[in-house]
């Protein structure tokens, strides 16, 4: 699909005004309740389905199935997003009317960091086509992982700060508390940072570590970087009011990591018979519409297994919990 500059111009404008205006209806700091996290995640998925029936109408089938595939993708990996920013805000104990602002900031700072990646990872495929082999291999090899740490125990899971955070907290230091929404302020004659800033950056560059497997994966789908930045931006912009909606339902989603693990292994070889394809090598490749299908049919049937696991667990541990009562009485 051809992009001209002036698109490509009007698509980052129109973006930056949505998120103005999400910014303008949020700028006060409140408990955001679970009709509007509803309403405000049907309209960025409603503006994302526009946004495809947009790519259909003028660039053909192929870019608006590329999109949507890659936007689904992308949902549904960022969702694996918000189980590290649950522990996050539980670290940095940030007030509920706060989180929403934390957020917002860290999803732009996200949403930037990718744009950088993208760019990046277009450039390299662009000029070497072997790329593909890595891509491909190192998407099979976080399946393979994904599998092994929803196999683990991590009931006693941390989050962990990483260098770079680390590194501007010793440089500029930090309040020992909130001060509303500032950033910086002045203490004993020095400026530092306020815990609202550092969790902002966790937000924004944990995120980075999430890029690393959602950016080849959405190249397995579609080599079209205008395509790969826009799914990557509805998909992020909406994950704020996604938070907030489906925060206590995380849970139980106990098969979402086997699900996408299902789906960056079916991604991964996708993209080893893509570079085998471009190789010269007579194997089929696998269509859009088949990838669609695939990727959505994963999701809806991971879906249904947690929610009904989730709920037998429920109910075993009501009876366990009913039998330890009937118990404590004959005893007592």
């Amino acid at each position: 699909m051809e992009v001209s500059v002036t698109l490509w111009v009007l698509t980052i404008v129109g973006l930056a005004a949505l998120i103005s205006v999400d910014f303008f209806i949020g700028r006060k700091p409140h408990d955001v309740s679970i009709k509007e996290a509803g309403i405000w995640t049907g309209v960025w998925i409603a503006l994302a389905g526009l946004f495809g029936l947009g790519l259909l109408f003028f660039g053909g089938g192929q870019p608006a199935g590329e999109f949507f595939a890659g936007f689904i993708t992308e949902k549904s990996l960022s969702v694996d997003n918000l189980f590290v920013f649950v522990l996050i805000m539980a670290k940095f104990a940030v007030p509920s009317q706060y989180q929403q602002r934390v957020l917002l900031i860290g999803v732009l700072i996200a949403l930037v960091l990718r744009a950088i990646f993208i760019a990046a990872g277009a450039a390299i495929l662009a000029s070497f086509a072997w790329v593909f082999y890595i891509f491909g291999a190192f998407l099979v090899w976080t399946a393979w992982k994904l599998v092994q740490e929803a196999r683990a125990d991590e009931e006693d899971e941390e989050f962990e700060e990483n260098k770079l955070l680390k590194a501007a907290e010793r440089r500029f230091g930090v309040a020992d508390r909130y001060h509303g929404t500032k950033l910086w302020i002045e203490e004993n004659g020095k400026r530092v940072m306020t815990p609202m800033l550092v969790v902002m950056l966790a937000i924004g560059t944990t995120d980075v570590l999430f890029a690393l497997d959602s950016i080849p994966a959405i190249f397995g789908l579609t080599q079209d970087p205008y395509i790969v930045f826009t799914a990557n931006a509805f998909a992020l912009m909406g994950l704020r009011q996604l938070y907030f909606l489906i925060g206590g339902l995380l849970k139980k989603l106990v098969h979402l990591s086997y699900g996408l693990s299902v789906i960056l292994g079916f991604i991964g070889v996708k993209l080893v018979m893509h570079a085998l394809h471009e190789s010269g090598v007579h194997v089929p490749e696998i269509s859009i519409p088949v990838s669609l299908g695939v990727i959505c049919s994963v999701l809806i049937i991971t879906t249904i297994t947690s929610l009904r696991a989730s709920k037998k667990q429920a109910a075993a541990e009501a009876s366990a919990g009913s039998d330890d009562a009937s118990k404590d009485s004959v005893e007592a």
